[in-house]
């Protein structure tokens, strides 16, 4: 399956919201849709760090912005979750 373009993923994700403020969602694509799309960016996020961190040479400085960039991501999960978590320590 193709990746959706940045137009498809807009349309896809308008007619989410759409869905989700009418209501009408009854078998939680539109709640998948949007979730999955808020997570991915901070997957990314963390790809991007652990790419920075493994390139260059594993300093401690791309080691700690991993971590903080992990311990964001974690913060934000809990956040909509309502669970809480386990931090790193940092």
């Amino acid at each position: 399956m193709s990746k959706p373009t940045e137009e498809e993923l807009s349309t896809a994700l308008k007619m989410a919201g759409q869905m989700r403020d009418r209501n009408i969602d009854p078998f939680f694509i539109a709640k998948a849709l949007l979730s999955h799309n808020y997570r991915i960016k901070y997957l990314e996020e963390i790809l991007q760090s652990a790419d920075r961190y493994i390139n260059r040479g594993m300093s401690e400085q791309e080691k700690t912005r991993l971590i903080r960039t992990i311990e964001k991501i974690k913060d934000a999960e809990s956040f909509t979750s309502g669970k809480g978590r386990d931090s790193f320590g940092l």
